[in-house]
């Protein structure tokens, strides 16, 4: 009975319009009879450049306080709770029609990559938060992993609608139970979370205005709808930079190398990404060096908020050493293509490569500044 009740409740309702991240779910559940398993053994992969389910210490989480930044974290939940965004994504007179089936096989095959890869990052968000808010007790915390659920449920649905034109999805109700789960302590959730919302901002916002300059390059009607998607990652990363506000020993002393840490890998681990998809690239109109550059100026501008270092991309070593890291990578996956001993050999050996490569660019000496008193920023770009 409860099982036909969800279904009647969520039959004819979209995920742009859900106000929980339970009724967003729900309606990805009812949808799932649709679903590819193709696109969604892709989304279960787990290597260092696919998106990853996180877990951590709920209780520890569940323990902050936030009276040390009240005045900015009541402002931004009060903007979030407003929910500029509900209703916003879904097809609408906006969505151009796809030709799916004539589009050019190498960039058809990128673009369904990027649309996995994005819908499994978002939906990793989406459970992420959804667990705090189902364990905790601390309204504050509660709340705010409530709305960001809410959220990155919204962004997964509306990039599954997507896929589903191509003729594949996601079956997100699987991959929640079938995923493997990484064990992050919650400063490294507060690292790698905050870089993954400020820098999806810059990917998005920099797209964005690449084609609203170029529209002529907007193959696909998704783009549209990236400023209001990279507003929400805005938010999202503004509320980690407070919970980091709230201790001071999170972004001092030690933990400033595992911040540079989480930098480099961040900013290292989108170079390589980016550059398997050449032919997608080619259709944007944009250059991947000259994209990742923008992202990474972007990002590094965003992290001085709470940050009290920010990586030096334009050091003399930093470019040649990311382009290395490409090749080791390529040199990876060709050995693991080729299979056998010899197969094997070339994937340590570009493994070892690539991890030089890692070690050369941690080893850039960083930029230092002052963190401001308050870390509160509005999108700009």
């Amino acid at each position: 009975m409860n099982v036909q009740n969800t279904d009647l409740a969520v039959a004819g309702k979209h995920t742009a319009d859900a106000t929980t991240v339970e009724e967003g779910l729900a309606i990805q559940e009812q949808q799932a009879k649709f679903d590819s398993v193709s696109a969604t053994e892709v989304a279960m992969q787990n290597t260092l450049l696919t998106p990853r389910f996180y877990t951590t210490d709920f209780d520890e989480l569940d323990a902050i306080d936030v009276s040390p930044v009240r005045e900015d974290w009541d402002q931004l939940i009060a903007q979030m709770v407003s929910d500029p965004n509900k209703g916003h994504f879904r097809k609408n007179e906006d969505w151009d029609t796809v030709d799916w089936d004539n589009m050019e096989p190498g960039l058809k095959k990128e673009f369904i990559d990027f649309l996995i890869s994005s819908c499994t990052a978002e939906f990793s968000g989406c459970v992420l938060y959804k667990e705090m808010k189902r364990r905790g007790a601390n309204k504050d915390i509660t709340q705010l992993f409530q709305l960001m659920a809410r959220d990155e449920a919204r962004h997964a649905g509306f990039i599954n609608d997507a896929l589903r034109e191509a003729g594949v999805a996601v079956n997100l109700g699987f991959l929640t139970q079938k995923k493997k789960y990484t064990y992050f302590r919650p400063k490294f959730i507060y690292y790698a979370t905050y870089l993954s919302e400020k820098i999806g901002y810059a990917r998005y916002i920099t797209i964005f205005r690449h084609l609203q300059a170029k529209p002529e390059h907007r193959f696909h009607p998704i783009f549209k709808w990236f400023e209001e998607w990279c507003n929400d990652e805005f938010s999202h990363g503004e509320a980690f930079a407070l919970l980091m506000k709230t201790d001071p020993k999170l972004t001092s002393g030690k933990n400033v190398y595992w911040i540079k840490f989480f930098l480099t890998a961040v900013y290292a681990t989108m170079y390589v990404r980016d550059h398997q998809r050449p032919a997608f690239h080619e259709a944007l109109g944009v250059d991947p060096d000259w994209y990742a550059h923008e992202v990474f100026t972007k990002t590094s501008a965003l992290s001085e908020q709470i940050f009290p270092i920010t990586l030096d991309i334009d050091h003399p070593r930093w470019q040649p050493t990311l382009e290395r890291l490409h090749r080791a990578n390529v040199q990876i996956a060709e050995g693991k293509k080729a299979g056998g001993v010899g197969g094997k050999l070339k994937e340590l050996a570009g493994s070892a490569k690539a991890a030089l490569c890692f070690a050369s660019l941690y080893t850039i000496p960083a930029k230092k500044h002052v963190v401001p008193e308050s870390t509160r920023l509005e999108p700009v770009y």
